[in-house]
């Protein structure tokens, strides 16, 4: 388990823009990936975007493909999640992770997991 302390989440009108922003404290990331997850009120959570941290190679789902980017600097240990083109569909709690390849898209894939932080997009 490695510590995420996530930040950046909030109020935005629809068509707005968030940037999340995420540490993992206490060690490097080195050769393993990070990236975001949300759980909407009543729906299961699912995987947003991540990013392998040697190559910088991103997986992104469809729902949030062409809109959202994460991107890492390896000097902080931070990865960030800009949000873009947000609709009330993306109205979550989003969750920093940690694990070994970005290429999982299941939550068991990733063994750390941040707080979590609350994205609401109005109408």
């Amino acid at each position: 388990q490695v510590p995420l302390v996530e930040s950046g989440g909030g109020l935005v009108q629809a068509g707005g823009s968030l940037r999340l922003s995420c540490v993992a404290s206490g060690r490097t990331v080195g050769r393993f990936a990070m990236g975001w997850f949300r759980q909407a009120p009543g729906k299961e959570r699912e995987f947003v975007a991540a990013i392998t941290w040697s190559s910088g190679t991103t997986e992104y789902a469809d729902s949030v493909k062409g809109r959202f980017t994460v991107s890492r600097d390896n000097a902080k240990n931070t990865v960030y999640l800009q949000m873009n083109s947000l609709n009330t569909e993306d109205t979550a709690v989003y969750y920093c992770v940690l694990g070994a390849s970005a290429s999982r898209r299941d939550v068991d894939g990733f063994g750390s997991w941040g707080q979590g932080t609350q994205v609401t997009v109005s109408s």
